[in-house]
């Protein structure tokens, strides 16, 4: 090996498994067929060089940034590329004057790539409009969060969003065989043998992310003695060490927040302790706050429990203290145990549903005024007025009870809260009907002068 190949050897060893491999055209370029297949739009765009400004949104190693070097190789375009994270406004406009300079001078097109656009405000995000609308530039961003939560709505509109899929267990299969036998820019040179257990392992703990499994295969590699006969043996147990304790996909800022936040209540809803207790434990692992998800369940016992089962509120707030008493990791396993109460407890939207109707009553009525009988006549004046005039107390009459109006004129019979046939909801009703059957004799005139008392 002259001292030329071993520069190079050097350059491509100092560089990572991961960038060595990047594919670099659509032969190599592994999943994403549901927006790369042969004769997509996307595809016949890119191998037509007529772009128009793009948005990748995808997990991490799902191939938004080597789609865009794809697309520079293939257009022939002025490729710029610059992160979200180490790039600021200065250098957006430099590198926007420059590409308005291609464009004037020499009718080329550049191609800016911005990987996680997501982290950039809107006033950055702003100045990209003008030369996205005038052609100055085309836009290709990449983001790991939901662009409709993350990027101006104004840019979204001149831009096409684009989703990527976590790669299958498949595509990284084949992505780890290519890195093994490439003697070029993989490991091929070397003699490795990877245990099935061991690669199965990396595929399924890689959650679709190409480049956790090339890091982890190169970690293991790097850290392994070859044996007696130059052969490095990757067992399950290396693989494991390798990879250690990856962090669990979870952002408590972005998208996947509230997916998981979704899960938990759903599961709870559908009365699933098993799968409510899976995502509260993804959600701990990700760094939740115990406390905001505390918060959560006690929403969830009003609003899905509810008179269903009363002991659902007091259950829940007892575990929020008792998280706040204990801390982690002690306080969660009352979260624990709350879940699985709500979640195997009698279920009952009447609460919320009523007081959803309330809420649209008031807002098409307005402010009606309170009957005057049950106004309160603070003053002489207000007497006068007829506050408080012909109230019936009802522990003056007989069963503590009286046939007395008290919604406003316009609303009398509205119906708002209608119990179900579940849990305490059912005791509830039966008391709901006795009242209103008694109401109806009173006022035919019956029983006025004794009353039963009313189911316990």
């Amino acid at each position: 090996m002259d001292l030329f190949e071993k520069q190079k050897d050097k350059r491509i060893q100092e560089t990572p498994l991961a960038d060595r491999m990047r594919p670099k055209n659509f032969e190599e370029f592994m999943g994403q067929k549901h927006i790369l297949s042969e004769g997509s739009v996307l595809r016949k765009a890119i191998e037509k060089g007529e772009l128009q400004s793009l948005i990748f949104w995808g997990p991490p190693g799902t191939g938004k940034t080597t789609l865009a070097f794809i697309i520079a190789n293939y257009t022939g375009a002025d490729f710029r590329a610059f992160s979200a994270v180490t790039s600021g406004i200065k250098e957006i406009k430099e590198v926007i004057a420059a590409a308005t300079r291609q464009k004037n001078l020499y009718n080329k097109k550049t191609i800016l790539f911005v990987d996680e656009i997501h982290r950039f405000n809107k006033a950055q995000q702003d100045a990209f409009l003008p030369h996205v609308e005038k052609g100055n530039i085309i836009l290709i961003g990449a983001t790991t969060e939901n662009p409709s939560f993350e990027v101006i709505s104004a840019l979204l509109s001149r831009t096409k969003v684009y989703t990527l899929n976590p790669l299958t267990e498949q595509d990284l299969k084949e992505i780890l065989d290519r890195a093994l036998q490439d003697k070029e820019r993989g490991l091929g040179n070397l003699k490795i043998d990877l245990d099935e257990k061991a690669k199965d392992f990396i595929v399924q703990m890689a959650n679709g992310d190409a480049r956790v499994v090339l890091s982890t295969l190169e970690f293991a590699v790097m850290t392994t003695s070859p044996d007696e006969k130059g052969v490095r043996n990757i067992t399950l147990q290396i693989a494991q060490e390798a990879m250690q304790k990856k962090a669990l996909v979870y952002d408590k800022a972005g998208e996947e927040h509230y997916n998981i936040i979704s899960a938990l209540h759903k599961s709870l809803r559908g009365s699933d302790p098993d799968a409510a207790l899976y995502w509260l434990g993804r959600m701990l692992a990700g760094g939740e706050d115990p406390l905001y998800i505390a918060r959560r369940l006690i929403r969830f016992a009003t609003e899905d429990i509810g008179n269903a089962d009363p002991h659902a509120l007091q259950v829940t707030i007892a575990a929020k203290e008792a998280y706040h008493f204990l801390g982690t990791p002690e306080g969660e396993l009352a979260l624990a145990q709350v879940v699985v109460y709500l979640a195997t407890a009698p279920k009952s939207n009447a609460i919320y549903t009523a007081f959803s109707k309330v809420e649209k009553e008031i807002q098409d009525t307005q402010a009606l005024p309170v009957p005057l009988h049950i106004r309160n006549p603070v003053t002489g004046l207000m007497k006068d007025l007829g506050y408080g005039k012909d109230y019936k107390y009802p522990h003056d009459f007989p069963g503590h009870f009286v046939d007395e109006e008290y919604l406003p004129d316009n609303l009398k019979g509205r119906r708002y809260y209608e119990p179900t046939d579940f849990g305490f909801e059912k005791e509830i009703k039966k008391r709901i009907e006795w009242w209103r059957k008694k109401k109806e004799e009173l006022r035919k005139g019956k029983n006025k002068n004794q009353s039963k008392n009313p189911p316990s």
